[in-house]
């Protein structure tokens, strides 16, 4: 049966599969085909153009042109032609190897380097440098601006709602009071620093044979530097050279690499169950979609789905990214297979983030602040104003302040102006101070929250 949206098996592959679109042309398996070729490509240039070999000629123009048409020309068709290889061989690596043989030899300039395909290299040296590239790719190219998109967002309503105080909630009970825009402004200074973390993991990569020693490399060709080599070959793709590998690349920089995504993941489910609490109080109103049914039976529902949708998508993620950080740092001794069917759950790791975010962001784009139901919570809790008065109370010496307060205060309901004004009027302090609390109302007890709300 033909892969549609409706028979995929994974929601990425169905429902969601245009969402997470970009995704899919650098993790699919034509993706790590393709990147394989480019890689087994780029090692038969350096061979013929750095290691100064006799027997690998350097490759004229025309050749070079001829080997990077058949990278620009990959089609699924040769995929699936390498595919049938691997059927026989059990081997996805030697497959591809086999097939660009069989490409090469209608070439006269290329039949007489053509033994040199994949010399001296491990399958792991291949892939890995397909895993780092593939890394490298989503982060530039879709995962931080799709990040940068929401941090923007949320910066823009930082700066927005400096000024619009909002009752604090902690606890869930009434709290000293903030405004909307710093509530922002804490979760955009959160994701800059995840952000950070993720871009400035350096991915690296190896090129060193069999076991990290360039064993073969060696008893083929004594006289070439080969770890020189290696390096070059490998810092040309932008990537970081670790000298020090068994079989596989540690994998240590992808568990940060993962971990950062991870850490970007949970403040957003953070972020994601606070808008949706605000929703919740009235706080902000969602834009009504022309078409859209928030509930099968419930006329009037219209839910926080975005959030919703995000929370449980950054839940699923994380669940991958942490094992995969978690695991693929661990191997046997000097190689085992576990990492590999787990490194191909990169992508699945990485679409869900993907989706999440999407869904954050359609989320934040819908809402409207209601600055008339923020300000009705405020004149409902006059008792936040204990903070400021007791404190005031204790500047001048008075005796137990907090005591005092939490008496006046502490599990009444029928905490007023009036009420507050008049225990402040017998307070023994002096008149300026008085006065300075008779001014405070719920609303104007923000501190500095508007100038840190614009500093983001």
């Amino acid at each position: 049966m033909p892969l549609t949206p409706l028979n995929a098996l994974s929601p990425l592959d169905g429902r969601y599969v245009e969402k997470v679109a970009g995704l899919a042309g650098v993790f699919s398996e034509f993706g790590l085909i393709r990147l394989r070729l480019r890689v087994e490509l780029e090692w038969l240039k350096a061979l013929s153009r750095e290691a100064g070999i006799a027997q690998v000629l350097a490759l004229p123009p025309a050749a070079l042109h001829r080997l990077d048409a058949l990278l620009a020309g990959f089609s699924e068709a040769d995929a699936q032609a390498i595919k049938l290889i691997e059927a026989r061989t059990n081997h996805d690596v030697k497959a591809l190897e086999y097939w660009l043989r069989q490409h090469l030899t209608d070439i006269p300039e290329i039949q007489q380097v053509a033994g040199f395909i994949h010399f001296a290299c491990t399958s792991e040296d291949i892939n890995n440098l397909c895993h780092a590239l593939m890394l490298q790719d989503s982060r530039t190219r879709i995962l931080l601006p799709a990040l940068d998109r929401i941090v923007a967002h949320l910066s823009d309503l930082a700066h927005d709602l400096a000024d619009l105080p909002m009752l604090s909630r902690t606890h869930g009970q009434a709290a000293t009071p903030t405004t909307l825009g710093k509530e922002m402004a804490n979760f955009v200074a959160r994701l800059r620093r995840q952000r950070a973390r993720i871009a400035d993991v350096r991915i690296s990569a190896k090129m060193n044979g069999a076991v990290g020693n360039y064993n073969a490399h060696v008893v083929a060709f004594p006289d070439v530097d080969w770890p020189a080599l290696a390096r070059r070959f490998v810092e040309g793709f932008g990537l970081a050279f670790n000298p020090f590998t068994t079989q596989i690349e540690p994998h240590d920089c992808l568990a940060e690499l993962f971990d950062g995504y991870a850490g970007a993941n949970t403040v957003l489910i953070d972020l994601d169950r606070d808008f949706w609490g605000y929703i919740s109080l009235g706080y902000f109103r969602q834009r009504v979609q022309a078409g859209e049914v928030g509930s099968s039976t419930m006329p009037h529902k219209v839910n926080p789905i975005d959030f919703e949708n995000s929370e449980g998508n950054l839940g699923l993620a994380n669940a991958l990214l942490h094992h995969l950080a978690s695991k693929l740092p661990v191997s046997r001794w000097q190689r085992d297979l576990s990492d590999s069917t787990v490194l191909r759950n990169m992508g699945v790791a990485l679409g869900h983030t993907l989706l999440a975010w999407d869904s954050t962001l359609k989320g934040l784009e819908k809402l409207e602040c209601d600055p008339a139901r923020l300000r009705e919570d405020l004149e409902a809790s006059w008792e936040v104003l204990a903070e400021p008065i007791q404190t005031l109370m204790r500047r001048y010496g008075v005796e137990d302040p907090y005591e005092q307060l939490k008496a006046f205060t502490r599990g009444k309901q029928s905490i007023t102006r009036e009420s507050l004004h008049a225990f402040i009027a017998g307070l023994s302090i002096p008149e300026d101070a008085k006065q300075r609390l008779l001014d405070l109302t719920p609303w104007t007890y923000t501190g500095l929250a508007a100038a840190l709300a614009r500093e983001v």
